[in-house]
């Protein structure tokens, strides 16, 4: 996934419509209100401020708007174009100028998407995305007297991040992050090695 550093902007003109979408981080719901807020202020005499949103790695909020244009023609494929580029933590804004022509649905959700993947391309011309590593979290219980076996394992997972180790009582308690994708050989090679033990994930 990726997040964006800086906000960036691109214009597009279609029947004498003018689209300008601009995209901003944003990762909270107070900083995307504030955003368009201050957007709808400033392009107070535009016809439409149209928008889409992701939040989180994982994503665990996302929404679009249409702002008064026809149901599922702005916001909507606003945020298909977030969802394949893999993006998040950021506000994706569409303000329209009504130029006296009606575009129709198919030309209104071709004006939005193409107006968004223009301000993406910018934004990576700009340089201006970052990728996010997410990782899974999860912990390793083993004897006091056996400490140091997870070590072992670990040692076989060089991108594996060991956060730290306490100790409950007569236990050991190791804590790890480590790439999704990579926690089922982790699992399968701790197994093996401690006869039957598990790795908790969260």
């Amino acid at each position: 996934m990726r997040c964006l550093t800086g906000p960036c902007s691109y214009k597009l003109r279609e029947k004498a419509s003018v689209f300008l979408t601009e995209l901003h981080p944003a990762d909270t719901p107070e900083a995307r209100a504030a955003i368009l807020m201050k957007l709808r202020k400033r392009d107070f005499d535009a016809t439409h401020h149209c928008s889409a949103w992701r939040e989180g790695a994982p994503v665990r909020a996302q929404g679009s708007e249409d702002d008064g244009e026809p149901s599922g023609t702005a916001g909507p494929p606003m945020l298909r174009v977030l969802e394949g580029e893999a993006l998040t933590d950021l506000l994706a804004v569409c303000i329209r100028w009504y130029g006296g022509t009606k575009l129709g649905t198919g030309g209104l959700v071709r004006a939005y998407t193409e107006g968004l993947q223009g301000a993406i391309a910018e934004a990576q011309r700009q340089g201006l995305f970052q990728t996010i590593r997410i990782l899974r979290t999860g912990h390793i219980r083993v004897a006091a007297d056996q400490a140091h076996l997870p070590f072992s394992v670990l040692g076989l997972f060089p991108d594996a991040e060991i956060l730290g180790q306490d100790f409950d009582g007569s236990n050991a308690i190791l804590h790890v992050r480590l790439a999704p994708e990579r926690t089922a050989a982790l699992d399968h090679a701790w197994r093996e090695r401690s006869r039957g033990g598990k790795v908790v994930w969260e």
